[in-house]
């Protein structure tokens, strides 16, 4: 994966980041891969918890010295990012695929693999709880179909994306999702946003996607159409921030169709098991979460 210059190394000799610019807290300089020590640092983590104020106190300054801030969970399962099977060497580069293509094959997929289920499952099985019959693909996704809908269009922008970034991480620093049990400020070297999770070797889709960098692709996507940040990652958490979410139950529908495509657990194992009552929550909604089974 192509990468801009890394100073993460300049942390080794100099841990306080004076240098680039910084004022750091001690932290971690993490190389490990699920191959082994990597060539080069792919990030540093601070030493203590987040807290509120940390993303803005060091996120221009850090994007000036080419890092990225990143909140990062420690005290999930199964552990740090030490242990994440992180695999940047198997990683492409983003700006190799395009989103559109991704989630349409992504969409095409689910739907087909639904109707050879259902074509074969018993009766009952599959079954939400209360529900006597589980839910066809028809019905999970409707208003669509197993046709691919297409695109959503882009959003409105309501504040600058790096204010609404810093202001999401504050949140998450007060504990706003319970997934995350110990956040801490992180710095990424990677050329925009979207693109770390590719940056580190990220592995938390892989039961669906072994090379994150399609997914980056559309985060790429969201990040020019609805000013999305990657603010936090777990070992299969994703939360990114939102500039400009849809402002219609019609347009937060055509965004929750991507959702749908893009992590299809967001849907059919959460809270709503349907996308139309997922996208209720959308509207105006400055928080996106993903999580893969």
């Amino acid at each position: 994966m192509a990468t801009l210059p890394n100073p993460l190394p300049k942390l080794a000799a100099d841990p306080s980041g004076r240098a680039l610019g910084l004022r750091l807290a001690p932290g971690v300089l993490l190389e490990t891969t699920d191959d082994g020590p990597w060539h080069e640092p792919l990030l540093w983590y601070a030493g203590r918890a987040a807290a509120p104020g940390n993303w803005a106190a060091l996120g221009t300054p850090a994007t000036r010295a080419g890092l990225l801030p990143l909140l990062i969970d420690v005290g999930g399962s199964p552990g740090g990012p030490e242990k994440w099977e992180l695999r940047p060497g198997e990683m492409s580069y983003p700006g190799e695929h395009d989103a559109e293509e991704v989630l349409a094959g992504f969409w095409a997929e689910y739907a087909e693999e639904a109707s050879a289920y259902e074509e074969d499952r018993p009766d009952g099985d599959g079954a939400a709880e209360g529900r006597a019959e589980p839910l066809t693909f028809d019905e999970t996704v409707a208003p669509f179909g197993p046709r691919w809908p297409g695109l959503a269009p882009a959003g409105v922008l309501g504040a600058d994306p790096a204010v609404r970034a810093a202001d999401v991480a504050d949140s998450l620093a007060n504990g706003r999702l319970p997934w995350f049990k110990e956040l801490r400020l992180a710095l990424v070297p990677a050329r925009r946003s979207a693109d770390i999770p590719a940056a580190i070797g990220w592995t938390g889709p892989l039961n669906y996607e072994d090379d994150v960098a399609r997914l980056c692709a559309v985060l790429r996507s969201w990040e020019d159409r609805f000013g999305i940040r990657v603010v936090a990652l777990g070992f299969n958490l994703l939360v990114v921030s939102v500039a400009a979410p849809p402002a219609t139950p019609a347009e937060a529908e055509a965004v929750a169709a991507e959702h749908f495509a893009f992590c299809p657990d967001t849907i059919t194992q959460g809270k709503e098991d349907t996308l139309r009552a997922y996208a209720q929550g959308l509207v105006g909604e400055h928080l996106w979460s993903f999580w893969w089974d």
